[in-house]
Protein backbone atom coordinates (compact mmCIF):
# COMPACT_ATOMS: atom_id res chain seq x y z
CA UNK A 1 0.00 0.00 0.00
CA UNK A 2 2.03 2.97 -1.06
CA UNK A 3 1.11 6.39 -2.04
CA UNK A 4 -2.57 6.53 -3.48
CA UNK A 5 -2.26 8.09 -6.80
CA UNK A 6 -3.60 11.01 -7.89
CA UNK A 7 -2.73 12.44 -11.19
CA UNK A 8 -5.13 10.07 -13.74
CA UNK A 9 -5.02 9.98 -17.56
CA UNK A 10 -7.29 8.43 -19.86
CA UNK A 11 -5.53 7.90 -23.51
CA UNK A 12 -8.05 8.72 -25.66
CA UNK A 13 -7.29 7.54 -29.70
CA UNK A 14 -9.41 8.02 -32.66
CA UNK A 15 -12.72 5.97 -32.09
CA UNK A 16 -12.64 6.01 -28.57
CA UNK A 17 -16.08 4.58 -26.53
CA UNK A 18 -17.87 7.84 -25.85
CA UNK A 19 -19.34 6.12 -22.86
CA UNK A 20 -15.73 5.05 -21.50
CA UNK A 21 -14.73 8.12 -21.65
CA UNK A 22 -17.82 9.36 -20.15
CA UNK A 23 -16.86 6.75 -17.35
CA UNK A 24 -13.89 7.63 -16.30
CA UNK A 25 -14.17 11.30 -16.46
CA UNK A 26 -17.39 11.09 -14.37
CA UNK A 27 -15.29 9.21 -11.79
CA UNK A 28 -11.97 11.20 -11.62
CA UNK A 29 -12.91 14.19 -13.45
CA UNK A 30 -15.24 15.91 -11.50
CA UNK A 31 -15.19 17.46 -8.25
CA UNK A 32 -16.23 15.62 -5.38
CA UNK A 33 -14.19 16.77 -2.71
CA UNK A 34 -16.75 18.07 -0.40
CA UNK A 35 -18.49 14.64 -1.09
CA UNK A 36 -15.44 12.19 0.70
CA UNK A 37 -13.31 12.16 -3.05
CA UNK A 38 -9.65 13.23 -2.32
CA UNK A 39 -9.62 14.80 -5.50
CA UNK A 40 -7.61 13.92 -8.80
CA UNK A 41 -6.08 16.21 -11.44
CA UNK A 42 -8.06 14.24 -14.15
CA UNK A 43 -6.59 14.78 -18.05
CA UNK A 44 -7.86 12.94 -21.13
CA UNK A 45 -5.13 12.98 -23.99
CA UNK A 46 -4.84 11.70 -27.45
CA UNK A 47 -1.75 10.82 -29.64
CA UNK A 48 -1.83 14.53 -30.10
CA UNK A 49 -3.90 17.67 -29.20
CA UNK A 50 -6.94 18.20 -31.53
CA UNK A 51 -10.45 16.61 -32.31
CA UNK A 52 -11.39 13.38 -31.74
CA UNK A 53 -14.54 11.32 -33.07
CA UNK A 54 -15.95 8.77 -30.37
CA UNK A 55 -17.26 5.55 -31.66
CA UNK A 56 -20.95 7.03 -31.49
CA UNK A 57 -19.68 10.05 -33.63
CA UNK A 58 -19.17 12.33 -30.80
CA UNK A 59 -16.14 14.78 -31.75
CA UNK A 60 -14.23 15.64 -28.68
CA UNK A 61 -11.35 18.12 -28.66
CA UNK A 62 -8.33 16.60 -26.53
CA UNK A 63 -6.21 18.89 -25.31
CA UNK A 64 -3.39 17.64 -24.65
CA UNK A 65 -1.06 14.94 -26.09
CA UNK A 66 1.04 11.72 -24.75
CA UNK A 67 3.05 13.33 -23.25
CA UNK A 68 0.70 13.75 -20.35
CA UNK A 69 0.58 10.42 -19.58
CA UNK A 70 4.69 10.87 -18.12
CA UNK A 71 2.76 12.90 -15.08
CA UNK A 72 -0.26 10.34 -14.86
CA UNK A 73 0.23 8.11 -11.60
CA UNK A 74 -3.13 6.41 -13.25
CA UNK A 75 -3.28 5.58 -16.96
CA UNK A 76 -6.79 4.75 -18.31
CA UNK A 77 -7.07 3.53 -21.60
CA UNK A 78 -10.38 2.56 -22.91
CA UNK A 79 -12.17 1.16 -25.37
CA UNK A 80 -11.86 1.93 -29.12
CA UNK A 81 -13.79 0.75 -32.63
CA UNK A 82 -10.43 0.11 -33.98
CA UNK A 83 -9.10 -2.88 -31.82
CA UNK A 84 -8.37 -5.02 -34.57
CA UNK A 85 -5.62 -2.36 -35.87
CA UNK A 86 -1.94 -2.43 -33.88
CA UNK A 87 -2.37 1.20 -32.23
CA UNK A 88 -0.09 3.73 -32.89
CA UNK A 89 3.80 2.88 -31.43
CA UNK A 90 4.30 6.01 -30.14
CA UNK A 91 1.09 5.64 -27.98
CA UNK A 92 2.48 2.05 -26.95
CA UNK A 93 5.65 3.23 -25.88
CA UNK A 94 4.19 6.01 -23.77
CA UNK A 95 2.23 3.62 -21.65
CA UNK A 96 4.89 1.30 -21.65
CA UNK A 97 7.22 4.03 -20.09
CA UNK A 98 4.56 4.94 -17.81
CA UNK A 99 4.28 1.37 -16.43
CA UNK A 100 7.87 1.30 -15.94
CA UNK A 101 8.31 4.02 -14.32
CA UNK A 102 5.76 2.76 -11.69
CA UNK A 103 2.33 3.92 -12.91
CA UNK A 104 -0.65 1.81 -11.94
CA UNK A 105 -1.95 0.68 -15.93
CA UNK A 106 -5.29 -0.07 -16.12
CA UNK A 107 -7.43 -1.28 -19.91
CA UNK A 108 -10.92 -1.24 -20.28
CA UNK A 109 -13.35 -2.98 -22.80
CA UNK A 110 -11.32 -3.59 -25.96
CA UNK A 111 -9.06 -0.97 -24.80
CA UNK A 112 -7.44 -4.13 -23.25
CA UNK A 113 -6.17 -4.89 -26.69
CA UNK A 114 -3.65 -1.62 -26.34
CA UNK A 115 -2.46 -3.30 -23.05
CA UNK A 116 -1.89 -6.64 -24.55
CA UNK A 117 0.00 -4.56 -27.79
CA UNK A 118 2.11 -3.28 -25.39
CA UNK A 119 2.84 -6.02 -24.41
CA UNK A 120 1.56 -5.08 -20.56
CA UNK A 121 -0.12 -8.76 -20.23
CA UNK A 122 2.05 -11.06 -21.26
CA UNK A 123 2.15 -14.18 -18.96
CA UNK A 124 -0.75 -12.24 -17.01
CA UNK A 125 -4.31 -12.29 -16.54
CA UNK A 126 -6.62 -9.92 -18.16
CA UNK A 127 -10.11 -9.59 -18.86
CA UNK A 128 -12.11 -7.49 -21.33
CA UNK A 129 -15.66 -7.26 -23.09
CA UNK A 130 -16.76 -11.06 -23.82
CA UNK A 131 -17.78 -10.13 -26.90
CA UNK A 132 -14.27 -9.98 -28.08
CA UNK A 133 -12.36 -11.92 -25.40
CA UNK A 134 -12.02 -15.53 -28.21
CA UNK A 135 -10.32 -12.91 -30.50
CA UNK A 136 -8.02 -10.92 -28.13
CA UNK A 137 -6.72 -14.82 -27.08
CA UNK A 138 -5.93 -15.77 -30.23
CA UNK A 139 -4.44 -12.55 -30.96
CA UNK A 140 -2.19 -12.82 -28.21
CA UNK A 141 -1.78 -16.27 -27.00
CA UNK A 142 0.93 -14.97 -23.98
CA UNK A 143 -1.82 -13.66 -22.10
CA UNK A 144 -4.62 -15.42 -20.17
CA UNK A 145 -7.91 -14.00 -21.24
CA UNK A 146 -10.50 -14.79 -18.56
CA UNK A 147 -13.90 -13.86 -20.24
CA UNK A 148 -16.18 -14.23 -17.52
CA UNK A 149 -15.44 -12.15 -14.85
CA UNK A 150 -16.03 -7.91 -14.27
CA UNK A 151 -12.06 -7.21 -13.91
CA UNK A 152 -9.04 -8.41 -13.19
CA UNK A 153 -6.11 -7.21 -10.68
CA UNK A 154 -2.41 -8.28 -11.45
CA UNK A 155 -0.79 -5.35 -9.23
CA UNK A 156 -0.01 -2.35 -10.84
CA UNK A 157 -1.78 -3.98 -14.62
CA UNK A 158 -5.74 -3.70 -14.20
CA UNK A 159 -7.95 -4.68 -16.75
CA UNK A 160 -11.74 -4.50 -16.79
CA UNK A 161 -14.79 -5.90 -19.43
CA UNK A 162 -17.50 -3.81 -21.08
CA UNK A 163 -20.08 -1.67 -21.12
CA UNK A 164 -20.75 -0.76 -17.22
CA UNK A 165 -17.96 -2.88 -15.78
CA UNK A 166 -15.71 0.04 -16.58
CA UNK A 167 -17.62 1.66 -13.19
CA UNK A 168 -16.58 -1.57 -11.35
CA UNK A 169 -12.85 -1.44 -12.39
CA UNK A 170 -13.16 2.18 -11.47
CA UNK A 171 -14.44 1.86 -8.20
CA UNK A 172 -12.37 -1.24 -7.49
CA UNK A 173 -9.13 1.01 -8.02
CA UNK A 174 -10.59 3.52 -5.48
CA UNK A 175 -11.16 0.72 -2.83
CA UNK A 176 -7.96 -0.81 -3.00
CA UNK A 177 -6.03 2.65 -3.25
CA UNK A 178 -8.45 4.52 -1.10
CA UNK A 179 -10.22 1.94 1.11
CA UNK A 180 -14.12 1.27 1.05
CA UNK A 181 -15.45 4.46 2.68
CA UNK A 182 -13.92 6.65 -0.20
CA UNK A 183 -15.46 4.27 -3.20
CA UNK A 184 -18.80 4.22 -1.54
CA UNK A 185 -19.12 7.70 -1.14
CA UNK A 186 -18.12 8.32 -4.96
CA UNK A 187 -20.41 5.95 -5.94
CA UNK A 188 -23.00 6.57 -3.49
CA UNK A 189 -22.93 9.80 -4.88
CA UNK A 190 -23.28 8.54 -8.44
CA UNK A 191 -25.95 6.48 -7.32
CA UNK A 192 -24.71 2.90 -8.64
CA UNK A 193 -23.30 -0.05 -6.93
CA UNK A 194 -20.32 0.32 -4.96
CA UNK A 195 -19.16 -2.77 -4.98
CA UNK A 196 -19.10 -6.08 -7.42
CA UNK A 197 -16.46 -8.44 -7.20
CA UNK A 198 -13.82 -9.23 -10.11
CA UNK A 199 -15.05 -12.88 -10.35
CA UNK A 200 -18.88 -12.11 -10.50
CA UNK A 201 -20.09 -13.00 -14.20
CA UNK A 202 -19.59 -10.61 -16.82
CA UNK A 203 -23.41 -11.40 -17.62
CA UNK A 204 -26.10 -13.84 -16.10
CA UNK A 205 -28.97 -15.49 -17.52
CA UNK A 206 -31.74 -13.58 -16.04
CA UNK A 207 -30.75 -10.97 -13.47
CA UNK A 208 -33.42 -11.30 -11.44
CA UNK A 209 -35.57 -15.06 -11.03
CA UNK A 210 -38.73 -15.33 -12.69
CA UNK A 211 -42.14 -15.65 -10.93
CA UNK A 212 -42.49 -15.62 -7.18
CA UNK A 213 -38.75 -16.81 -6.41
CA UNK A 214 -37.45 -13.17 -7.02
CA UNK A 215 -38.78 -11.86 -3.94
CA UNK A 216 -37.91 -14.64 -2.01
CA UNK A 217 -34.20 -14.61 -3.35
CA UNK A 218 -33.79 -10.69 -3.02
CA UNK A 219 -35.28 -11.15 0.62
CA UNK A 220 -32.77 -14.18 1.77
CA UNK A 221 -29.98 -11.56 0.34
CA UNK A 222 -31.10 -9.06 2.64
CA UNK A 223 -31.67 -10.72 5.07
CA UNK A 224 -28.03 -12.81 5.01
CA UNK A 225 -26.00 -8.91 4.52
CA UNK A 226 -28.32 -7.87 8.22
CA UNK A 227 -27.04 -11.52 9.42
CA UNK A 228 -23.35 -12.12 8.43
CA UNK A 229 -22.03 -13.09 12.18
CA UNK A 230 -24.70 -16.20 11.63
CA UNK A 231 -23.31 -19.93 10.19
CA UNK A 232 -24.80 -18.93 6.41
CA UNK A 233 -24.58 -22.60 4.86
CA UNK A 234 -26.56 -23.08 1.38
CA UNK A 235 -28.73 -25.39 3.67
CA UNK A 236 -29.62 -22.14 5.84
CA UNK A 237 -30.06 -20.08 2.83
CA UNK A 238 -32.30 -22.93 0.67
CA UNK A 239 -34.44 -23.16 3.73
CA UNK A 240 -35.02 -19.48 3.90
CA UNK A 241 -36.01 -19.49 0.60
CA UNK A 242 -38.29 -22.31 0.63
CA UNK A 243 -35.85 -24.33 -2.27
CA UNK A 244 -34.02 -27.57 -2.10
CA UNK A 245 -30.33 -26.67 -1.51
CA UNK A 246 -29.58 -27.75 -4.99
CA UNK A 247 -32.27 -25.14 -6.80
CA UNK A 248 -31.15 -22.66 -4.13
CA UNK A 249 -27.55 -23.33 -5.46
CA UNK A 250 -28.85 -23.54 -9.24
CA UNK A 251 -30.71 -20.16 -9.19
CA UNK A 252 -28.45 -18.18 -7.23
CA UNK A 253 -25.89 -18.33 -9.52
CA UNK A 254 -27.86 -17.55 -12.39
CA UNK A 255 -29.55 -14.49 -10.91
CA UNK A 256 -25.90 -13.52 -9.32
CA UNK A 257 -23.16 -14.90 -11.28
CA UNK A 258 -21.78 -16.34 -8.00
CA UNK A 259 -21.81 -19.16 -5.66
CA UNK A 260 -24.03 -18.96 -2.28
CA UNK A 261 -20.46 -19.38 -0.58
CA UNK A 262 -18.58 -16.80 -2.54
CA UNK A 263 -21.25 -14.04 -2.33
CA UNK A 264 -20.99 -14.48 1.48
CA UNK A 265 -17.74 -14.23 1.85
CA UNK A 266 -17.96 -11.18 -0.15
CA UNK A 267 -20.14 -9.54 1.93
CA UNK A 268 -18.05 -10.46 5.18
CA UNK A 269 -14.72 -9.20 3.64
CA UNK A 270 -16.80 -5.81 2.26
CA UNK A 271 -18.13 -5.53 5.87
CA UNK A 272 -14.82 -6.48 7.49
CA UNK A 273 -13.67 -3.36 5.36
CA UNK A 274 -16.03 -1.31 6.55
CA UNK A 275 -15.92 -1.79 9.88
CA UNK A 276 -11.88 -1.61 10.43
CA UNK A 277 -12.23 1.86 8.95
CA UNK A 278 -15.03 3.49 10.39
CA UNK A 279 -15.52 1.43 13.60
CA UNK A 280 -13.50 1.82 16.74
CA UNK A 281 -13.95 -1.79 17.52
CA UNK A 282 -11.10 -4.82 18.10
CA UNK A 283 -10.03 -6.82 15.26
CA UNK A 284 -11.52 -9.93 17.49
CA UNK A 285 -15.17 -8.11 17.61
CA UNK A 286 -14.76 -6.90 13.79
CA UNK A 287 -14.22 -10.79 13.14
CA UNK A 288 -17.13 -12.11 14.92
CA UNK A 289 -19.47 -9.30 13.88
CA UNK A 290 -18.86 -10.28 10.01
CA UNK A 291 -19.13 -14.03 10.61
CA UNK A 292 -15.68 -15.27 10.59
CA UNK A 293 -15.58 -16.02 14.66
CA UNK A 294 -11.64 -15.44 15.10
CA UNK A 295 -9.65 -12.51 14.36
CA UNK A 296 -6.88 -15.37 13.12
CA UNK A 297 -9.68 -16.38 10.13
CA UNK A 298 -10.35 -13.13 9.42
CA UNK A 299 -6.48 -12.17 9.31
CA UNK A 300 -6.19 -15.80 6.99
CA UNK A 301 -9.05 -14.22 4.57
CA UNK A 302 -8.02 -10.94 4.57
CA UNK A 303 -4.30 -11.41 3.66
CA UNK A 304 -5.88 -14.12 1.16
CA UNK A 305 -8.20 -11.46 -0.42
CA UNK A 306 -7.18 -8.25 0.05
CA UNK A 307 -3.14 -8.62 0.18
CA UNK A 308 -2.83 -7.41 3.74
CA UNK A 309 -3.50 -8.12 7.45
CA UNK A 310 -6.62 -6.32 8.94
CA UNK A 311 -4.43 -4.23 11.14
CA UNK A 312 -2.63 -2.56 8.15
CA UNK A 313 -5.58 -2.04 6.52
CA UNK A 314 -7.34 0.21 9.27
CA UNK A 315 -3.69 1.90 9.39
CA UNK A 316 -4.27 2.50 5.35
CA UNK A 317 -7.51 3.80 5.48
CA UNK A 318 -9.23 4.53 8.40
CA UNK A 319 -8.35 8.39 8.39
CA UNK A 320 -9.33 8.25 4.68
CA UNK A 321 -12.78 6.79 6.20
CA UNK A 322 -13.32 9.33 8.48
CA UNK A 323 -12.60 12.03 6.20
CA UNK A 324 -14.93 10.68 3.65
CA UNK A 325 -17.70 10.20 6.97
CA UNK A 326 -17.10 14.31 7.51
CA UNK A 327 -17.87 15.08 4.02
CA UNK A 328 -20.91 12.83 3.28
CA UNK A 329 -22.03 14.15 6.82
CA UNK A 330 -21.75 17.51 5.41
CA UNK A 331 -23.25 17.13 2.29
CA UNK A 332 -26.38 15.60 3.74
CA UNK A 333 -26.60 18.43 6.69
CA UNK A 334 -25.03 16.65 9.71
CA UNK A 335 -22.62 18.55 10.32
CA UNK A 336 -18.81 17.99 10.58
CA UNK A 337 -19.11 16.82 13.93
CA UNK A 338 -22.34 14.80 13.82
CA UNK A 339 -22.41 11.82 15.65
CA UNK A 340 -22.57 9.12 12.64
CA UNK A 341 -22.76 9.35 9.11
CA UNK A 342 -24.55 7.49 6.28
CA UNK A 343 -21.68 5.23 5.08
CA UNK A 344 -22.70 1.74 4.67
CA UNK A 345 -22.65 0.50 0.89
CA UNK A 346 -25.36 -2.18 1.57
CA UNK A 347 -26.70 -0.52 4.36
CA UNK A 348 -30.79 0.31 4.57
CA UNK A 349 -31.83 4.14 3.52
CA UNK A 350 -31.49 5.78 7.02
CA UNK A 351 -28.94 3.21 8.69
CA UNK A 352 -25.97 4.45 9.91
CA UNK A 353 -22.30 3.57 10.72
CA UNK A 354 -20.57 5.52 13.66
CA UNK A 355 -17.51 7.07 12.71
CA UNK A 356 -14.24 6.95 14.98
CA UNK A 357 -12.69 10.06 16.34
Amino acid sequence: MGTPFRSVAAYAADGTGALGIGIVSEIFGFDRRDRGSPGFDFTVCGDRPGPVTTDSGLKMLIEHGLDRLARADLVLVTSWDAFELQPPPEALAAIREAHTRGAIVAGYCTGTYVLAAAGLLDGRRATTHWRWAGAMAERFPAVTVLPEVLYVDEGRVVTGAGGAAGVDMCLYLLRREYGAAVANAIARDMVVPPHRDGGQAQFVSAPVPAGCDDERLSGVLAWARANLDRPLTVETLATRALMSQRSFARRFSAATGSTPHAWVLSQRLHRAEELLETADLSIEEVARRVGFGTAATLREQFVRRRGVPPRAYRKTFAASAQDAGVAQGVAAGLGPDAEAVWLGADLDPGEQVPVGR
